[in-house]
């Protein structure tokens, strides 16, 4: 990406901004925006950043603007060296210790911590090296489910990125028959790369990994692979709220599905979507400005993925 477009505004402009754009049907799929604080000391100053391949045209600057309902502010423009910028971006981050896992690129150390299962994840062009909020709070829900009696026997990781949750889900649950997808077909490399450095088998029994290009739930094999005891999808709001449907269809009765990639503040209408189409939460976590559910598919007295849960939420 060539290009970067950023706009200063409190945490509120921002984050509002950020829901807007998630309403856009019509969105440039080339333009990929985030927001974040711009000082740890400065909590209610945030920054949105916008990157493009290209120079940015006046319909691309109109529509970032357009995010701001009262008005944009200022939009700095300019061109950047050509570089992989995701993958830069985590060339230096530090390894992280979620639920009973441990996670770092390979410029560091694995854990000798006993009980610990030490994944490496390189620096990708994939999303999901562990250390954004959103898949440390996937990798410590999936280990509480676990704790808590969850049974899995067939899993799906829709949007895996760089396969971390499946490889995870896996762990967890050795003889499960796991499916991860994702839309971007650079993730299909990155995951079998990742499988292999990590000692994760590829092959569609129990206990191996079998990875997909899918949009979404849209696939053949996600269907006859199916029904599944546990979904995970760590993407965003209005992906997760669209998709509650075909969830809801993909699990058993009494299946587990984890949620994530949404701010507490959308919470609510993620929640809603899952309620309508028949899924209830067990428990919530929230990490930061993120929330990560675990909810169940309605069962009555019928639920066979493990024992009931109550409901609980928590921050780490």
């Amino acid at each position: 990406m060539s290009w970067k477009i950023t706009a200063h505004a409190p945490r509120s402009v921002i984050e509002a901004a950020l829901v807007a754009h998630e309403d856009v049907f019509d969105w440039n799929p080339d333009i990929v925006i985030s927001g974040s604080e711009i000082a740890e000391d400065r909590p209610d100053d945030w920054r949105l950043e916008a990157w493009l391949p290209d120079q940015p045209t006046a319909a691309d600057l109109a529509a970032i603007a357009g995010l701001f309902a009262d008005g944009a502010p200022e939009l700095l423009v300019e061109q950047l060296p050509e570089t992989d910028w995701l993958t830069l971006s985590q060339q230096d981050v530090q390894p992280i210790r979620a639920g009973r896992f441990h996670v770092h690129t390979p410029e560091h150390p694995a854990s000798s911590e006993p009980g610990l299962r030490d994944f490496v994840i390189p620096a990708s062009q994939a999303f999901g090296t562990g250390q954004h909020a959103t898949t440390a709070g996937c990798l410590t829900m999936l280990t509480t489910m676990r704790q808590r009696g969850g049974v899995v026997r067939n899993c799906a990781d829709i949007g895996t990125g760089t396969g971390l949750l499946a490889f995870a889900a896996l762990d967890l649950w050795p003889r499960t028959l796991a499916t991860a997808s994702d839309i971007d077909h650079v993730c299909g490399a990155v995951v079998l790369d990742n499988a292999a450095a990590n000692g994760v088998p590829i092959g569609a029994g129990p206990g191996q990994l079998t990875m997909l290009i899918a949009d979404g739930m849209n696939h053949p094999l996600l269907d006859a692979r199916g029904p599944y005891d546990l979904v995970i999808a760590n993407i965003l709001a209005g992906p997760l709220i669209g998709l509650a449907p075909d969830f809801s269809r993909h699990l058993v009765p009494g299946g587990h599905l984890v949620l994530a990639g949404l701010l507490e503040t959308q919470e609510a209408a993620v929640r809603a979507a899952c309620r309508r189409a028949g899924l209830r939460l067990a428990a919530r976590l929230v990490r930061g400005d993120w929330s990560i559910l675990w909810l169940r598919k309605r069962a009555g007295a019928a639920i066979r993925s493990g024992r009931a849960v109550t409901t609980g939420t928590w921050r780490d």
